[in-house]
């Protein structure tokens, strides 16, 4: 790519999530985009589009950048997990326990994809403000831990647990703490769904301390997501190790300090996230200061990246289709996906980078929108964008779409989910189908009495 490229200017080999393109990217010779070794356009051909293809490299050094750092910043043991929220596969889970790290799952699909990946249960960890009874049973049958966000939670594990196998615990309560990121995310402030009140934690950690089916091993908060600020992460440790001191005192084995992620990545050029290495370093040191502040023998300390690990490893790619100029308005350029495969622009109204895949380096001569094909007005996936003239059937390449764009996708208008690719070295595996028309029938049922007065 040459200088010029919106996506290359801040490529950083040693922090992933400050990237807009995936660390594998380059042009070919005929002046194509290429990913992991594969002509993106050649992938558009073979698989169709829309099409999420993950740049394998991409992953693995961000696994090991927030494992080395936490190895090399911390004084004590660690362990990264991955929110697999953010995207989860088997293909995705297995390569990221295969760097060493543990997953952090939210339902059943997601623990289940954990376990049949091969993901150890000991780093595995359960999450969610309303489980089910199901969905504990299924952990704890599993002995994973379980991160108790609620009453609810205790009253059903006490139903579930036995004195013989306890259940390993984490409990999370907020921290209250506001930083700067879109309201829907916020998640350690005092108003939000997740976790205990400050002020429920010493009644919680003292009633489950009579508790036998119960084995609180670890304390648990988050703030939010897409965090450019480091600050509110200094101050989440002093409060935590609050906590800690207090759950120990009371006379639980806490073991593990879990700090939660929320580290943000670069969506467009203007973003100037933290690097991995500084978030970890400013974390580890303020744990182990707070630590030391209180002569408090250190805890694991347990991260929880999701987005800054995936998002910039992937790109989607769209087929162009129909041309809308409305003159001294906007020209809209129209693809076959939107909000259904990537619906965080029209949720959290979220900016993205994007170039035609083969002439990338090509000057932009207009600006246009770009619109899905959905039968939404507000289907837009970015808005008001340069590019250099483009025709019906050129591939277009959205970039860092590897977080929530998978795992939020719909069958909105009943269009069916594209398929994901994994590449490297210049081989591309498939590792999810795509949905056809006719898979969007198989849970449908037609009731006889319709049939007989149809």
């Amino acid at each position: 790519m040459s200088d010029n490229s919106p996506y290359e200017q801040h490529l950083d080999l040693n922090s992933p999530n400050r990237n807009l393109a995936p660390l594998s990217t380059s042009v070919d010779q005929k002046g194509r985009l290429v990913v992991g070794g594969c002509v993106l356009s050649n992938l558009a051909a073979c698989y169709g589009t829309p099409l999420y293809v993950i740049d394998e490299e991409s992953i693995r050094v961000a696994c090991r950048t927030y494992v080395n750092a936490l190895h090399k910043k911390y004084q004590g043991p660690s362990l990264a997990l991955y929110a697999s929220k953010a995207n989860s596969s088997l293909a995705l889970s297995r390569i990221i326990a295969s760097e060493g790290m543990g997953v952090d799952v939210v339902s059943a699909g997601e623990l289940l994809t954990a376990l049949n990946a091969g993901v150890a249960t000991e780093k595995i960890v359960l999450h969610g403000n309303n489980k089910s009874n199901a969905e504990l049973q299924l952990a704890y049958q599993n002995d994973v831990t379980i991160v108790i966000d609620n009453r609810y939670d205790i009253e059903q594990l006490q139903g579930i647990a036995s004195e013989v196998r306890p259940a390993r615990l984490m409990l999370r309560f907020t921290p209250g703490i506001e930083c700067h990121t879109h309201e829907y995310i916020k998640t350690g402030h005092l108003d939000s769904k997740f976790g205990f009140d400050p002020d429920q934690l010493e009644s919680i950690l003292r009633e489950l301390i009579g508790c036998k089916w119960a084995k609180l091993t670890g304390l648990h908060a988050h703030i939010g997501s897409q965090i450019f600020e480091l600050e509110p992460h200094q101050d989440l440790a002093s409060v935590m190790v609050d906590a800690l001191q207090l759950a120990r005192e009371i006379g639980h084995p806490i073991e593990d300090l879990n700090v939660g992620g929320g580290l943000g990545i670069r969506y467009v050029s203007e973003d100037d996230p933290p690097s991995i290495d500084d978030w970890v370093a400013l974390v580890s040191e303020a744990v182990m200061k707070a630590c030391r502040s209180r002569n408090l023998d250190l805890p694991r300390l347990l991260c929880e990246p999701g987005r800054s690990l995936v998002a910039p490893s992937c790109v989607t790619l769209y087929t162009i289709g129909s041309r809308k100029t409305i003159p001294g308005i906007r020209t809209y350029i129209s693809v076959d996906g939107g909000m259904s495969d990537n619906p965080r622009p029209i949720t959290y109204q979220s900016l993205y980078t994007t170039c035609l895949a083969d002439r990338p380096n090509s000057k932009a001569e207009e600006k246009v929108t770009i619109a899905g094909k959905h039968c939404e007005s507000g289907d837009v996936l970015l808005k008001d964008v340069e590019l250099p003239p483009s025709n019906s059937g050129d591939v277009l390449v959205v970039f860092s779409t590897g977080a929530y764009n998978a795992s939020m996708s719909s069958n909105y208008n009943r269009i069916p989910r594209p398929a994901a690719v994994i590449v490297r070295d210049g081989h591309a595996d498939l590792i999810l189908k795509r949905e056809q028309p006719e898979d969007l029938l198989i849970y449908d049922l037609m009731p006889e009495r319709l049939i007989e007065v149809g």
